[in-house]
Order: C-alpha cells, then structure tokens, then sequence
C-alpha cells in the first residue's frame, strides 16, 4: 500500500522538502564510501573544492523562488540522477557536487518541460556559478543522459508516489487528506543504488517522471539575495 502524489496540485514547496530528504541520504551515505580522487574524475567539473555552505534545501527554495518551475522539474532530476547512476560514467552523488548536479539538472529539465524558462546567465547567477562554467556543466549533464530527457507522465508519477511513501514512512506521520490518498495496488519498481558496480552496498529509495508543460504566470524580481559561490 503506498501514497497518490498529485503532480498538478501538491505544493511545490513540499515537493523541494520531500527531494531534500532523499538527496540528503544519498550524499550523507556516498560522503562515507567515496574513495576515489574527485579532482582526477572525467566529471571533474561538477566537484566544488569546498562543500557550500547552503544546504540543498535552501539552494532548491532558492531556485524556485528565482527560477520558478514546476513539480516535474524537481521530479525528473531525479529520474536523470537514476539514469546517471546506472550508466558506466562512474559519478557519484555526493555533498561536493550535489549543489551543481541540481542548478544543472533543473534549467535543462525547465528547458525541456516548460513553456517558460530562463537563460543560463540567470540560472548562473542563482546557483552561484560563472555562466561560463554553467555552460559547460549542461553540456556534461547532457552527455551523461545520452541526450535523453524525454520522460513519460507514467514514469513521473511513479517516482512522485514512491517519494512521497518514504517522506511519509520516514516521518511516521498520516498522510493529509487533501494531499494524497491510499492506492493499495501499487508496488515499487525503481530503486537508487549508490555505486552499481558493487552488489553490497546501500539501497536507498525508490523513485520516477512526464511531459507536462509549466507556464509561470507572476514576474520574478531581477534583485538576487547573495550566494557563496557552488
């Protein structure tokens, strides 16, 4: 028995708590297992040589708030990071490149599934990076999906439900009646693994994605809060 996310209708400031708590248990549990260099990985780029000091709920309520997108958004970055770790790229979330994995993967899926998105001078100033460097972390993101960011409402859902079933398991509190409802014939299908090439080590959390169109409908002020640079 698991949990109904609502793609349209749940809050999307809720949306970023429930990825918050997921990420933060795969850098936590990949900050403890790391063993290679980061400075010699081919995804060099996406390691920052010190960890920010924003936390990633803080940096993902900031890109909302900057950069508004929808729960598609936040969902498939999640199905990239699935389809990243399965590859033979070797890259392994943790808390030194998790800030540029997410600004990364939320402008392209804002360019992907929104109708209204902005330029990567914008996300850059946001995620607190040089556009520059931006530039090159999407070309990087882009090649380690294959160029693939189609994903079907199914798929999004999926990953939405099972997302929300650990938030809620997690918590050991009752689903809001308006949020959600019970679907007993659902079961889990995906799972996040944090090194695919050994069989022994953590399963974390099961998740999935769409073709849903987001159009903002309110003006975002150009004024930024300061950022320490990601």
């Amino acid at each position: 028995m698991t949990h109904h996310y609502d793609l349209v209708q749940y809050p999307t400031s809720d949306t970023i708590k429930i990825v918050t708590h997921l990420l933060e248990r795969i850098t936590k549990t990949n900050d403890r297992i790391q063993q290679t260099s980061r400075h010699t990985s081919p995804y060099a780029c996406f390691y920052a040589r010190v960890i920010p000091n924003i936390d990633i709920q803080a940096y993902l309520v900031r890109i909302l708030k900057y950069c508004p997108c929808a729960n598609e958004c936040f969902l498939s970055l999640l199905v990239y990071f699935d389809r990243m770790s399965r590859n033979s790229s070797g890259l392994r979330i943790d808390s030194f490149n998790i800030h540029r994995l997410v600004i990364t993967g939320i402008m392209v899926a804002s360019k992907f599934f929104s109708d209204v998105f902005y330029t990567n001078t914008r996300y850059a100033k946001v995620g607190g990076l040089p556009v520059s460097e931006l530039n090159t972390l999407e070309l990087q993101f882009l090649k380690l999906n294959s160029f693939k960011l189609n994903v079907k409402v199914e798929e999004l859902q999926q990953y939405g439900d099972q997302l929300l079933w650990h938030w809620i398991r997690s918590h050991k509190k009752a689903p809001v009646v308006d949020e959600c409802y019970k679907k007993p014939d659902y079961q889990p299908i995906v799972h996040y693994t944090t090194d695919h090439r050994s069989n022994n080590n953590h399963m974390l959390n099961n998740y999935c994605s769409s073709n849903i169109l987001f159009k903002t409908e309110k003006s975002v002020s150009e004024k930024y809060d300061s950022i320490t640079r990601c």
